[in-house]
């Protein structure tokens, strides 16, 4: 993963450490029903970030190596994970996670595939995955049937730096069977929500890595458009933030 899809996260740390969604529990029970995930499964999150969907599989009993690549998300991972002795933070990236061979069950990715070099993280994900080990990609994505989340979108394809372009929205089923290419994919899809007030609805549009900051000549109208988004669809100074919480899995 290079620098420059590296260090754009820095800034944003602590707003999306804030503001930025979890990971429905279903996906323990699926895991279970579907994959034999148990107790004893050792987990590789890849690109864990600031630790939420590691928490999940802490939370159930894993052993869980977290490996991230820009140090403030590290670190506030580290932090927001400090009470569960069996997470072990490793400064790595996907395509060089410094796992040992054939060392983990289930190598997870929560939110960040789209950053990874698909070809070389194919081959690291090979070596550090157990024999019958799965890959399990979540994605939160913005559910657009939200009237709501269709005017974000349209503020973000307005102010937001390649956005229209980025990796993240070209991501579909094409890139999936390249990536598990001889493997049958399974998917599952769960419904996930954020409540925020305005305060939270700011923080979370700043916790995106390619929107302009406060020294940015429009930032100012942004967010104008931003409060008018918020004064249209509020309940009581409420909102809801809608996701699809969209998981491909398979063996490697």
């Amino acid at each position: 993963m290079a620098n420059k899809f590296i260090e754009p996260f820095t800034k944003t740390v602590q707003h999306y450490l804030k503001y930025r969604p979890s990971y429905p529990i279903e996906i323990l029970d699926l895991l279970v029903s579907k994959c034999d995930l148990n107790k004893k499964s050792v987990i590789g999150d890849i690109g864990s970030g600031t630790g939420f969907l590691a928490k999940l599989f802490l939370d159930y009993g894993n052993e869980v190596y977290g490996v991230e690549p820009n140090q403030a998300m590290r670190e506030a991972g580290e932090d927001y994970l400090a009470q569960y002795s069996q997470f072990h933070s490793i400064f790595g990236t996907a395509e060089a996670t410094h796992l040992e061979n054939a060392s983990v069950d289930f190598l997870t990715v929560g939110t960040a595939f789209h950053w990874f070099d698909t070809e070389k993280t194919k081959r690291e994900f090979k070596r550090i995955a157990k024999p019958n080990g799965w890959v399990v990609l979540i994605w939160n994505v913005r559910d657009v049937q939200s009237p709501l989340i269709c005017d974000y979108e349209s503020l973000l394809l307005k102010y937001g730096k390649d956005y229209a372009s980025s990796n993240a929205k070209k991501l579909d089923k094409v890139a999936m069977d390249s990536f598990f290419k001889g493997h049958t994919i399974k998917t599952a899809s769960f419904r996930n929500v954020q409540q925020f007030d305005w305060e939270g609805f700011q923080g979370r549009l700043l916790s995106t890595s390619f929107i302009p900051g406060p020294e940015h000549a429009k930032y100012k109208a942004m967010i104008e458009q931003l409060n008018n988004i918020f004064l249209k669809h509020e309940k009581n100074g409420i909102i809801e933030f809608l996701y699809k919480t969209n998981l491909y899995f398979s063996h490697i």
